[in-house]
């Protein structure tokens, strides 16, 4: 029985209140024990015997009662129930068990301590474990460190026998490594392209790219022309004392977009064209009450979310948004540019887990009519659990007081989760903040005003697309759909997957043109703008040398986009609009189809009057529920021939696209809509000078000019005006 369970006999004066204080100062808790309560007794004992022996007869020594095995069993009992009993509660229990109050308070005070002594020597041992765990594993991770070898510069990153700079620098080496390399091989293939012009040429080998089609070749169309941009310019990179900051606000975004990409209410409601799921602003700001970056005055806010099953895997997706020029290519018709700055934090596995890198980009929309949006943001990708990829892009130019853009993205991205059969659910979450006060006092106003022109709809819509197209460049022959007729080619497989490349460098090349279509006014139609870029080609494979003019412009038509668009692809029609045609009466000598849909398909087209002519025609189109698009080229017969039985490489073949692209004008979605019309953009692309260094003279800017003016109005004259026009018509 320990010595808490003895307690003295009978009060005595000055002695009983020393022993009440001793006792009162071990129930606060502070450290004393048990024993040193005994120990203070028994000073105060041989004190009181001392003094006794000089003053007095000696008084009797005090008396020690140990409690029963009864009394120690209730009051233990009662301790479990209430640790510190009150007065009343000590005289209920000191009468039941026979103890005085005093000895019931001594009793829980000693008992109290005892548990307090017992826990902190029980939280010690846990510390101690954990102490020994985490060191083991200290050890061992400096073992791994030592051992370990840098996946960027293949040497060892063993810290205490390497420094920082020396790490750095090595994977600096390793770069500058690659990029020696891919420099050599594009000196390479530009040597071999000199013989482009000599028709009997000995083909390149077919080659399929590793990951993506697009992926070679994705330079934009500033660099193919020489056209330089502004969208850099002004902006040399954060300080090192900023990119801590930069981390955390990335790290913060994150969050926001795993929540917003995964609850629906109270943050999302039914958007304007009743696809999209729109932003709640009040809810949102409930949810996120200090919000990432500041809110601007006169900024518009557009933000939506969009889910789409796409047949690619997330880590497709994910290569696809982490590599700029990929990223651009996959958007192309949305994104005209993209370009990496840095990298912040690089992925260490090599699959962009936890990879952060700093871009700026331009947003287009199709039209030169409208102005493209530039934003500076930082994009962070990190897995989130098995088959789950998050990609999340927050603005940072409100960091740095020399940058200033009308367009800020606040946090967004998407969530890429795989699902079975190689296909991947895309939670695509769109939330920008832009100032157009100035812009889009056109036909494009409530196109652009509602945020339907880069709402997550379109994304994803286009990331579909996409998707379906590289799948489709994988299928075998039994997928293919061609069009038998007496005359027709016989297309063998490697035929036809050239078909399907040269059509895509025309839809790319398209859009190339209608980028670099932002140029001078040159006149108007109907009060619309058209506008006139000259392009130079010095020795760049697959575009006839010398001088081009690409001109564009839009118009609206009161009729819905799918008439439109299954009008213009019609060979039957062409005819009726098509000022290059030149009588030419077209037949479909095959069609490829490059998706899902029936419609997106490539088609090969020659003059049904005669089989003599030297030109033929290839049309690429492709549509989804927010744009379509018809765009085509004439390529020579002998570059076609060359292209289906000597293996040609489709990018030496030289061609000029046209074409249209063709959007809903965002009023039929409206109630009292009326069915809503088009927007039409048409783009020509002409050969006027054969010499790169040639003059541009007036004449052949007019001639352009004309040529657009006349399609446009056969166009306008094919769908005569039988509504109102979207600037008088009423939208609630």
């Amino acid at each position: 029985m320990s010595e808490s369970n003895m307690v003295p006999v009978g009060n005595n004066g000055d002695n009983d209140n020393k022993e009440n204080n001793v006792m009162n100062n071990t129930d606060g808790g502070a450290g004393v024990g048990a024993e040193e309560i005994d120990s203070a007794k028994t000073v105060s004992d041989n004190r009181e015997e001392a003094m006794g022996s000089n003053e007095g007869p000696p008084r009797k020594k005090k008396k020690y009662n140990r409690h029963s095995e009864y009394q120690i069993q209730e009051m233990e009992a009662f301790f479990r129930e209430c640790p510190h009993p009150d007065v009343k509660q000590r005289q209920v229990l000191g009468r039941q068990l026979g103890l005085k109050p005093m000895q019931i308070k001594f009793w829980f005070q000693n008992k109290r301590t005892q548990n307090k002594n017992h826990q902190g020597h029980c939280e010690n041992i846990g510390l101690w474990s954990l102490n020994d765990k985490l060191s083991s594993e200290n050890q061992r991770f400096r073992e791994a460190v030592f051992l370990a070898l840098c996946p960027k510069c293949g040497g060892q990153t063993a810290i205490g026998e390497m420094s920082l700079e020396e790490h750095h620098l090595r994977i600096v080496n390793a770069r500058l490594n690659d990029e020696i390399n891919e420099l050599t091989a594009l000196a390479e293939r530009f040597t071999s392209t000199m013989v482009i012009n000599n028709p009997a040429m000995s083909p390149r080998p077919f080659h399929r790219p590793s990951t993506f089609e697009f992926g070679a070749g994705s330079s934009t169309g500033r660099e193919l022309y020489g056209n330089g941009g502004n969208l850099s310019r002004g902006i040399t990179g954060p300080a090192d004392a900023d990119k801590p900051m930069i981390i955390d606000l990335a790290i913060g975004a994150m969050e926001e977009l795993l929540l917003m990409a995964q609850v629906v209410e109270p943050l999302w409601s039914r958007g304007v064209n009743g696809t999209n799921l729109a932003l709640n602003m009040i809810g949102y700001k409930r949810t996120f009450r200090t919000g990432l970056g500041p809110r601007l005055s006169g900024f518009r806010i557009e933000a939506s979310r969009e889910t789409a099953i796409v047949p690619m895997n997330p880590t497709g997706v994910v290569e696809m948004l982490m590599q700029a020029n990929l990223w651009s290519t996959m958007f192309v018709g949305m994104v005209g540019r993209a370009m990496t700055h840095e990298k912040l934090l690089p992925d260490v596995a090599g699959n962009f887990n936890g990879a952060l890198q700093i871009m700026t980009a331009e947003y287009q929309e199709l039209s030169p009519l409208v102005p493209t949006r530039e934003s500076y943001f930082v994009r962070y990708c990190k897995q989130q659990g098995d088959n789950l990829w998050a990609v999340v892009d927050v603005s940072i130019d409100h960091l740095f007081p020399n940058i200033h853009m009308k367009c800020r993205r606040r946090p967004s991205g998407c969530l890429i989760q795989e699902i079975p059969s190689g296909y991947s659910k895309v939670t695509w979450v769109e939330h920008v903040e832009v100032d157009d006060r100035e812009a889009n006092q056109n036909i494009f106003k409530h196109f652009i005003s509602t945020g339907q022109a880069f709402a997550a709809n379109r994304w994803v819509a286009t990331l579909e697309r996409q998707c379906e197209r590289l799948a489709s460049n994988c299928i075998v022959t039994t997928d293919f759909q061609s069009v038998d007729s007496a005359d027709h080619l016989a297309l063998t497989d490697h035929g036809k997957m050239s078909i399907l490349k040269l059509a895509h460098r025309i839809a790319k090349t398209f859009f190339i043109g209608l980028t670099n279509s932002m140029g001078s006014t040159c006149s108007g139609v109907g009060g619309k703008d058209i506008r006139v870029m000259k392009m130079k080609n010095l020795i760049e494979p697959g575009r006839p040398p010398g001088v081009v003019l690409s001109a564009s412009t839009s118009f609206w038509v009161p009729v819905p986009p799918t008439i439109v668009f299954d009008f213009l692809r019609n060979e039957d029609h062409r005819a009726n609009w098509d000022v290059l045609c030149n009588g030419w009466i077209l037949q479909k000598i095959s069609e490829i189809a490059n998706g899902r849909d029936s419609r997106n398909c490539a088609t090969l087209l020659r003059n049904k009057s005669t089989w003599q002519t030297k030109k033929m025609m290839i049309q690429e189109t492709f549509t989804d529920p927010t744009a379509s698009f018809v765009i085509y080229a004439p390529v020579d017969t002998a570059s076609i021939e060359g292209l289906l039985n000597l293996g040609t490489d489709p990018d030496y073949v030289a061609l000029l696209p046209s074409g249209f692209a063709i959007l809903p004008d965002g009023i039929g979605d409206q109630p009292g809509g009326n069915g809503g019309g088009s927007l039409l953009t048409v783009s020509l692309q002409m050969l006027v000078e054969e010499v790169p260094l040639g003059k541009l003279s007036t004449s052949s800017v007019k001639s352009v000019e004309k040529l657009i003016r006349a399609t446009v109005m056969r166009i306008k004259d094919l769908f005569p005006l039988h509504i109102a026009t979207p600037s008088t018509r009423k939208v609630s």
